[in-house]
C-alpha cells in the first residue's frame, strides 16, 4: 500500500496493529493483550447503590472496563464511593470518568478512578454553533488557552498512573475545528491530536484515542485518517477504542455497530470496542464479544494474493464506477437478491418474507420498503407470475430448456460463461481467490458478477478481487453473494454485516445476496439493515438515539420505543433522540430532527442543528415533534393497509 493511502498493516493478510501498551488499573490494553470489552452506566453518578449494582451486571456480562459519567464536581466525587463499594464486593474492574465540559471534575477524577474520557471539542475548546473565522494568529490563541487548561488534567495522569482516552465526536467539533477543517474526518483527526500533542510534550502517554461518529463511513474513515497522520507525524502508535456513536437499539443498533466496527476490526485496526445501543448496558457487552471473538482465530486464513497499493482512496468515499446493466450499477442503489435457491417449490405465500404481499379480495401485489428486488430461484423456477419489482435469476443448466428466457436471468458458472451469447443479460457466479480469470470478463458489457468467498478473511477476500477489477479497468456491477451457515440470528447480523459493511464503505458493491440464516426474512431485513448501516440505501427511519447514561433526563429506551412507533414508516427521514444537551445538536449532527432532554421533564425539539422549540413537556412532546415534521411537508400518514402488510 502506498505510504499516501497506508492506514493498516496488511489489506490482505488479518494483522492486528502494533500499538504501544497503556496500563489501565492492571488490565492492559493494546501491543499484545486481547481486544478488551467495555461499556458505560445508565444510573445517576449519584445512585451509589444503583451504580454499583449496575457495574457488577455489566461485569458480570463481560465488560472489562467500566465508564461512569462525571458531569460536575460532586459526581467526580462519588466516584471514590463507587470504587470503595465495588472494591468491598470483590470487583476490581477499572473505572472510567467520563468528562465533558468541566476541567475541574476530570482533575477531581483523575486522583479516583484508572482512566478519564476527555471530548476534546468540549472539554476546554468552545461550541456554539457559530461559523466562526480564525487567523492563524486566533488560531495559535486559542491552542494556547486550550493547553493552559488541559496541561493541569495531563500532570495530574501522569503523577496517579491514570490513563487518559481522547474521544473526539464527529457532532461535537469545537467551532475553531468546523472553521478550519469542517465537518469531516480531517477535523476530528486534528481535534484529537492537538491534545495529543500537548500529551507528548508533556512526555505523557498512557493514551487511548477515539473517533466517534453515528455516521459509520465518516468514522470509519476518521479511524483510518487517524493512524495514517499518527505515523506521518511521527507519533507513537497509540490504541484505539472503537465504537458508533448512538448507534440505537434492537437489529438496528447491532447491525449498525458491526458495519463501523467490523470494518475496522478486519484491517486490525482496535484495541478496545464499546456497542452503543439504546438498552441496559449488560446487554452490550456481550454484543462487542461477538465481534472481537471473529478474530481468535483469524491468523492463519487462506492466502490472499498481496496487494503492494490500493487503487481507492481510504480516506474519502467514492463509489466504483461501474456500467449500469439492468437496474445494478452506475448510479443506481445496491439491490437485494433473496436466496431460494434451497427452497424447492416457492409458493406465493413465500415472498411475504421478502417483503412482496399478495392481497387476494383486491388480487393486487404490495411491497414494503425492504422489498427485495430479485428471486434466486435455483434449478426451481417460480411456477407463478412473480410482482412488478421483483424479477428472478435461475441457474443456466435449467434456464437455457425455459420458454420464458426472456423473463428470467442466468446464473453461470465461470466455465459456462462462454456458452452463453455476449448479448444475453447473465449474472456469473465467480469466487474471489480466482483472481486470474478476471481477463475473461474483458469485453462482456452485459454481466453482473455474483461474487462469492470461502476465506475465513472474508472482506478482504472479496475487496482484493474488487480491487483487481478496478486496477484492470473491468467495470461490470458486483453483488456481493455472502453465505453463512449461521442459525443464530445475532450471530448472524453481526457476521454478515462485518464482512459486507466495510466493502460498502468504500463504494465497493452494487447488490447484496445472503443466505445462511434459514429464515428469508431475517436474511432479507438484515440485507437492508446492512445497506442502510453503510449509507447506501435508505429505506427506513433511521434513529439516532444515544446509549443512555447517568446524565439522561428521561426515559431512553421507552421514548425511543414511544418515537419509533409513531413515526417508522417515514422512509429516510433520521431523527436524532439525545438523553441530555451533552449528547444533544452535537452527537446528532446527520440528524434532520431532534428530541433532545433539557430538563426534568423538559424537551427541546431540532430541526438540524436549529431549535425551534424548547422546554416543551415530555407529555406532549412527541406530537410537537410530529407536528414539525408536518410542516416541513416530510410527513406520510401511514397507510391503512399496514395491519394486514404486517
Amino acid at each position: 500500500m502506498s505510504d499516501s493511502h497506508k492506514y493498516c498493516p496488511s489489506l490482505t493478510q488479518y494483522e492486528r496493529r502494533k500499538t504501544i501498551e497503556v496500563n489501565i488499573g492492571g488490565v492492559p490494553l493494546g501491543a499484545e493483550n486481547p481486544i478488551r470489552v467495555q461499556s458505560m452506566t445508565t444510573v445517576d453518578t449519584m445512585d451509589t447503590e444503583g451504580s454499583i449494582e449496575q457495574s457488577i451486571r455489566m461485569v458480570e456480562s463481560g465488560c472489562e472496563y467500566v465508564r461512569i459519567t462525571a458531569p460536575s464536581i460532586k459526581e467526580a466525587q462519588n466516584l471514590e464511593e463507587i470504587r470503595k463499594g465495588l472494591r468491598a464486593k470483590g470487583y476490581k474492574v477499572p473505572l472510567v470518568a467520563d468528562i465533558h465540559f468541566t476541567p475541574n471534575a476530570a482533575e477531581l477524577a483523575a486522583k479516583i478512578v484508572e482512566k478519564v474520557r476527555v471530548n476534546p471539542g468540549n472539554y476546554a475548546d468552545k461550541k456554539k454553533f457559530e461559523e466562526l473565522a480564525y487567523t492563524d494568529e486566533t488560531y495559535e490563541l486559542e491552542l494556547k488557552r486550550i493547553r493552559e487548561k488541559f496541561e493541569p488534567l495531563v500532570k495530574l495522569c501522569k503523577e496517579h498512573g491514570t490513563a487518559m482516552r481522547i474521544g473526539t465526536n464527529h457532532g461535537s467539533l469545537s467551532d475553531r475545528i468546523m472553521g478550519r477543517f469542517g465537518d469531516t474526518p480531517l477535523g476530528m483527526v486534528e481535534s484529537a491530536l492537538e491534545f495529543l500533542r500537548i500529551c507528548e510534550d508533556l512526555e505523557y502517554y498512557d493514551i487511548v484515542i477515539s473517533m466517534k461518529a453515528s455516521n459509520t463511513r465518516v468514522m470509519v474513515q476518521a479511524y483510518r485518517l487517524l493512524v495514517h497522520k499518527l505515523e506521518e507525524e511521527g507519533l507513537r502508535p497509540y490504541p484505539l477504542h472503537l465504537g458508533v456513536t448512538e448507534a440505537g437499539d434492537g437489529e438496528d443498533g447491532r447491525i449498525k455497530s458491526a458495519v463501523g466496527i467490523g470494518a475496522l476490526l478486519e484491517d486490525g485496526l482496535g484495541d478496545t470496542v464499546r456497542v452503543s445501543l439504546t438498552e441496559e448496558p449488560e446487554f452490550e457487552a456481550p454484543v462487542a464479544q461477538k465481534l472481537v471473538s471473529r478474530y481468535a482465530n483469524r491468523p492463519g486464513h487462506s492466502a490472499i494474493a498481496s496487494l503492494d497499493e490500493s487503487p481507492v482512496n481510504p480516506f474519502v468515499y467514492e463509489r466504483r464506477v461501474t456500467q449500469e446493466v439492468l437496474n445494478i450499477g452506475d448510479h443506481n442503489v445496491p439491490r437485494v437478491i433473496a436466496d431460494f435457491s434451497k427452497k424447492g417449490c416457492i409458493e406465493v405465500k413465500d415472498l411475504k418474507e421478502i417483503g412482496h404481499f399478495y392481497l387476494p379480495e383486491p388480487d393486487k401485489w404490495r411491497m414494503n420498503d425492504t422489498g427485495a428486488d430479485y428471486l434466486y430461484s435455483g434449478s426451481h423456477p417460480v411456477d407463478f407470475m412473480l410482482p412488478n419489482g421483483l424479477q428472478e435469476i435461475v441457474d443456466f443448466s435449467v434456464w437455457k430448456n425455459l420458454e420464458d428466457q426472456g423473463k428470467k436471468y442466468p446464473l453461470v458458472q465461470l466455465n459456462e460463461l462462454s456458452a452463453v451469447e455476449n448479448s444475453q443479460l447473465t449474472f456469473v457466479a465467480i469466487e474471489s481467490n480466482e483472481l486470474e480469470s478476471i481477463d475473461q470478463l474483458k469485453g462482456i458489457d452485459n454481466a453482473i458478477i455474483l461474487l462469492h468467498t470461502s476465506n475465513t478473511h472474508a472482506m478482504a477476500s472479496l475487496r482484493r478481487f474488487i480491487f483487481e477489477l478496478i486496477t484492470k479497468e473491468i467495470d461490470l456491477p458486483v453483488v456481493i453473494n455472502w453465505h453463512q451457515e449461521i442459525s443464530d440470528k445475532e450471530d448472524f447480523q453481526l457476521a454478515s454485516a462485518t464482512d459486507i459493511g466495510g466493502l460498502l464503505i468504500d463504494g465497493l458493491g452494487d447488490g447484496v445476496m445472503l443466505a445462511g440464516n434459514g429464515n428469508k426474512k431475517v436474511e432479507n431485513d438484515t440485507a437492508f439493515g446492512i445497506l442502510q448501516a453503510a449509507r447506501t440505501r435508505m429505506t427506513k427511519t433511521e434513529y439516532i438515539s444515544c446509549p443512555s447514561c447517568g446524565r439522561t433526563l428521561f426515559d431512553l429506551q421507552e421514548t425511543t420505543a414511544m418515537i419509533r412507533k409513531r413515526t417508522d414508516h417515514l422512509k429516510g427521514v433520521k431523527i436524532g433522540i439525545m438523553g441530555c444537551i451533552v449528547n444533544g445538536p452535537g452527537e446528532m449532527a446527520d440528524a434532520d430532527y431532534g428530541y433532545v432532554g433539557s430538563g426534568k421533564d423538559k424537551i427541546t425539539l431540532y430541526r438540524g442543528q436549529e431549535v425551534v422549540k424548547r422546554a416543551v413537556h415530555s407529555d406532549y412532546a412527541v406530537d410537537e415533534l410530529i407536528q414539525i415534521i408536518k410542516d416541513d411537508g416530510n410527513w406520510v400518514e401511514p397507510e391503512a393497509m399496514e395491519a394486514i402488510l404486517n
